[in-house]
C-alpha cells in the first residue's frame, strides 16, 4: 500500500471552458499534478489546494455552484463587489494622474 501511495498522482482538470488564455490551455492539457511523498497525504492536499487557488480553478468551481444563496449573502457579495469596483476606479484615477504628470 505504501508504494502505491508514494507514486500516487492527483490530477484535476478544468471544470468548464470559461477562460481561454494560453497558460490556461496548457494547464488544462497537463492538469494539476501533486506528488504524494513518504505517504504524506495531508501535505499533498495542502499543495493541491494552493495550486488550485493560484490557477483560479477554486474560484471557477465556487462560481459554478448552483445552490440557493441567502439574501444576506447576496448583500455581502454585492457590497464586496462594489468595494472592489471602487478600489479599481480609484487606482485607475491615480494612475491616470501620475501619467498625466509624467507627460507634462
Amino acid at each position: 500500500m505504501n508504494s502505491v501511495a508514494k507514486r500516487a498522482v492527483i490530477l484535476l482538470t478544468r471544470p468548464s471552458a470559461a477562460l481561454h488564455s494560453v497558460n490556461w490551455e496548457l494547464q488544462q492539457w497537463r492538469g494539476i499534478r501533486v506528488k504524494v511523498r513518504n505517504s504524506n497525504l495531508e501535505q499533498a492536499l495542502t499543495i493541491l489546494q494552493r495550486k488550485m487557488q493560484s490557477s483560479g480553478i477554486e474560484r471557477m468551481i465556487k462560481n459554478e455552484q448552483t445552490h440557493h444563496i441567502k439574501n444576506s449573502e447576496k448583500r455581502v457579495l454585492a457590497k464586496k463587489n462594489l468595494e472592489r469596483k471602487i478600489r479599481g476606479q480609484d487606482l485607475a484615477r491615480k494612475l491616470k494622474a501620475i501619467l498625466v504628470k509624467k507627460v507634462r
